[in-house]
């Protein structure tokens, strides 16, 4: 499998997470809890994928306290800046 890129939209009781492969193919969505079951959740649903990154909004801020968790399990994280994603929300619409 090739490399995938699991986006996270993270709140304070939620996260929203989309797993895209290098075509852009949606290929897991799911909302899970902050909490420690639904946080096992999502790290089991994106583990599911070998190749994997953790692509997160706003790491410095809302998204610190996942971002850590993920780390702290071994996995690779990246920063996306909110002023980013809400660019992508426009065209989206």
């Amino acid at each position: 499998m090739r490399r995938v890129v699991i986006g996270m939209d993270p709140h304070k009781r939620s996260a929203t997470i989309e797993a895209i492969n290098e075509r852009e193919k949606v290929l897991a969505q799911g909302r899970f809890g902050t909490d420690t079951e639904g946080y096992q959740q999502m790290l089991a649903a994106g583990r599911a994928f070998s190749d994997r990154v953790w692509a997160v909004e706003g790491c410095s801020g809302i998204g610190r306290h996942i971002a850590q968790r993920l780390v702290a399990d071994g996995e690779p994280v990246l920063d996306v800046p909110p002023k980013l994603s809400a660019r992508v929300r426009v065209f989206d619409t």
